[in-house]
């Protein structure tokens, strides 16, 4: 059987490998896509470092990596040739759906019971080729950039948060600027956001913030981010909070400085539960809606990149910091886990 390289975690502890693997075979209703390029997501450093997420959830052997683009070289024999088939530039949703779960069936396929993760459930995209449903492959324009297919995945996220609220005309406080917060930035501006306050801890990052558009840009380190963040808005109060960090500090600050009634769309996962958390001033009593975000929309996330892509609305490339052949994973992983970098792109077969 052909072989491929491919970056897996091999043991339940920290680290990967790099490893030669078989190249997979797709079921009927696959397709065999050969990896052009993958990006990095902040869930593969968390199964790069072992954390108590990853010990929870990634059962090794597995090959790691949701976020990539390619070439459809093979697909299985029930794929129709009205779908994605060979020769066909795509990218992937990385959640496997069941299709036939109360939440699937009701159009929150996004939430479904059965869900399964490329990458985190099954074998993933850190290779040079990856098995996927067929359901799975989203078409790509064949004059988009690589780099940028690659991290649509990532970007649904982004989108998804900020359009479950409404931004229009609105002041907007975004915690974490983590590569899906820094996206954030330029989807808010062009949903009409009047006004984007950010704040991390990263040097590096809020100036990346300030360069995709963010208006002022805040570090709790040295920054007293309530005081600064209040008078941006002449001590109203913002109207959304977008929570990307899944910092604890982050989310408490930012749902105290919204006004009542005002709204929060929450991406960041939390490490763990969260201790002394007054629900009753920073969410009842102030009237805030708060929406809990889960990947993307199953398909209409993926329809809106589409438009803020094609028409230049939201430009990704300046989010694009650093690229490694995989070879260089490990190089890669850590410049991601450092928090130095934006987006990080990685291509196997270098």
């Amino acid at each position: 059987m052909a072989k491929m390289q491919a970056v897996a975690k091999l043991r339940p502890e920290p680290g990967m490998e790099l490893i030669q693997a078989d190249v997979p075979q797709p079921g009927p209703r696959d397709v065999l896509v050969k990896v052009k390029a993958t990006s990095i997501c902040g869930t593969d450093v968390h199964i790069y470092k072992w954390d108590r997420w990853s010990q929870n959830r990634i059962r090794p052997p597995l090959t790691i990596g949701h976020e990539f683009a390619g070439e459809i070289i093979a697909v299985g024999e029930q794929v129709r040739p009205d779908e994605p088939g060979v020769g066909d530039f795509v990218s992937a949703e990385s959640h496997i759906v069941c299709g036939v779960c109360q939440q699937c069936k009701l159009g929150q396929a996004h939430v479904c019971q059965n869900t399964r993760i490329i990458g985190v459930d099954v074998d993933g995209c850190y290779a040079e080729y990856v098995v996927i449903p067929v359901e799975n492959a989203w078409k790509n324009p064949l004059d988009m950039p690589l780099q940028v297919a690659s991290l649509q995945e990532n970007f649904g996220n982004s989108v998804h948060t900020v359009s479950a609220v409404d931004v229009r005309a609105k002041t907007v406080l975004v915690t974490g600027c983590g590569p899906a917060g820094l996206m954030t930035i330029p989807v808010a501006r062009a949903f009409g956001a009047e006004l984007i306050v950010v704040s991390d801890l990263s040097p590096y990052r809020l100036a990346l913030a300030r360069k995709v558009g963010a208006d002022l840009a805040l570090n709790p380190a040295e920054d007293d981010v309530i005081a600064r963040a209040q008078d941006s808005v002449r001590g109203k109060g913002f109207d959304v909070l977008l929570e990307m960090s899944g910092a604890p500090a982050a989310l408490v600050q930012g749902l105290s400085l919204l006004k009542s009634g005002a709204e929060a769309a929450l991406l960041g996962l939390a490490p763990g539960a969260l201790d002394n958390f007054n629900l009753n001033d920073l969410v009842i009593m102030k009237g805030v809606t708060v929406h809990g975000i889960a990947g993307r929309r199953l398909w209409e996330t993926w329809y809106q990149m589409r438009a803020l892509l094609s028409s230049g609305a939201v430009d990704l490339k300046p989010i694009i910091t650093h690229e490694f052949p995989l070879s260089r994973w490990h190089e890669a992983m850590e410049t991601m886990a450092s928090g130095q970098s934006g987006k990080i792109v990685m291509y196997p077969g270098e």
